[in-house]
């Protein structure tokens, strides 16, 4: 495989950035401030490292006009450094391009329908009533049920399963172990024992959505479970029957959304974070790391709860504390009366 060489000059013009320093000299990778080397590009996106650019052994940085002055090499200026690195290191990333066609161990069923250059990985099955699109990419052992469609460019990585009445948009990338369209937790209780309520909807997941490893996504009760375009889920989020996440949300690993929740476009939810059933989370709403969010918000802004990491027996004495806080609430209340009839 050849190796991928730009100028800085070259980078510069395909993505409209300024430059500073040596247009010529030739870059052929990314790395860290601290490990680059003399062809490689880094960059400065968070002033945490900026200790590291002084004695950076870059060929170039991509930084924010602010840095310049202590960039001791030649400089890529971007508006956003974080967003231009992304852009720019994308052009070194090379993925083995998938031959189109079945593998001979693949299973499809007769009455499913495989575009001529999609491929079909190793041990996939594609059942009927399946729709496989132009240029899609399943990797091994990917299964894909009844009703179900991956759309054009959408590449399954490996071991992802889409269950039934799941339909991915265009360029849709599914990591390994992905489980979509699964059955929704909706059980009644009579009397003594749980009844199953049946799961009839299905899931519909809009153009350019990014689904992390060992994820999952209900499918929909009666109506589906709809993420818009462009959302972004890291690994081992759970997402309930009939939630709907808008177009450009992102969420980090290991969220949970409980069923018939909406979220808004432009939101971020951190890891680990919570948000109970049937709420409503307004556009542009940041939920940092371990939130539970337990009622809806209805306005942009960020949003916190638990308690940060203390030493643990600052935590034990402010735990037993906590229990008599409605106590001392009342107490204090008491005392703000009297003083006023006085």
């Amino acid at each position: 495989m050849s190796t991928v060489q730009y100028s800085i000059a070259e980078l510069a013009k395909r993505f409209a950035l300024e430059f500073q320093g040596d247009g010529d000299r030739i870059i052929d990778g990314v790395g860290t401030l601290s490990g680059a080397g003399p062809s490689q590009l880094s960059f400065l996106a968070n002033s945490k490292y900026a200790a590291q650019l002084s004695a950076t052994r870059a060929g170039v940085v991509v930084l924010g006009k602010d840095a310049l002055p202590n960039c001791p090499t030649s400089a890529l200026i971007a508006r956003d450094p974080y967003v231009a690195y992304a852009q720019i290191a994308a052009l070194f990333e090379r993925l083995p391009a998938a031959a189109p066609g079945v593998h001979p161990s693949a299973v499809i069923a007769a009455g499913a329908r495989v575009s001529a250059t999609a491929s079909i990985g190793p041990c996939c099955v594609v059942e009927d009533g399946a729709v496989i699109e132009d240029g899609a990419v399943l990797g091994p052992h990917c299964i894909i049920g009844p009703e179900c469609t991956v759309g054009a460019q959408s590449r399954l990585v490996a071991r992802v399963t889409l269950v039934t009445r799941v339909t991915l948009g265009k360029r849709v990338l599914a990591h390994p172990g992905a489980v979509i369209g699964s059955d929704g937790f909706g059980l009644a209780f009579d009397r003594d024992h749980w009844v199953k309520l049946p799961q009839l909807g299905g899931v519909r997941i809009g153009d350019d959505c990014e689904i992390g490893a060992n994820t999952t996504i209900d499918r929909g009760a009666l109506d589906d479970t709809v993420l818009e375009e462009d959302v972004r889920l890291d690994n081992q989020i759970q997402i309930a029957h009939n939630v709907h996440v808008g177009a450009h949300t992102a969420m980090a690993g290991c969220a949970a959304v409980a069923g018939s929740a909406k979220i808004g476009r432009y939101c971020m939810i951190g890891g680990n974070a919570g948000v109970l059933g049937h709420l409503e989370v307004a556009d542009r709403v940041t939920i940092t790391a371990k939130s539970l969010v337990t009622h809806s918000i209805r306005e942009a802004g960020e949003y916190s709860s638990g308690v940060p990491l203390q030493e643990n027996r600052q935590w034990r004495r402010n735990a037993a504390r906590f229990k008599h806080l409605d106590e001392y609430a009342r107490r204090l209340s008491a005392l703000e009366k009297d003083k006023n009839d006085d």
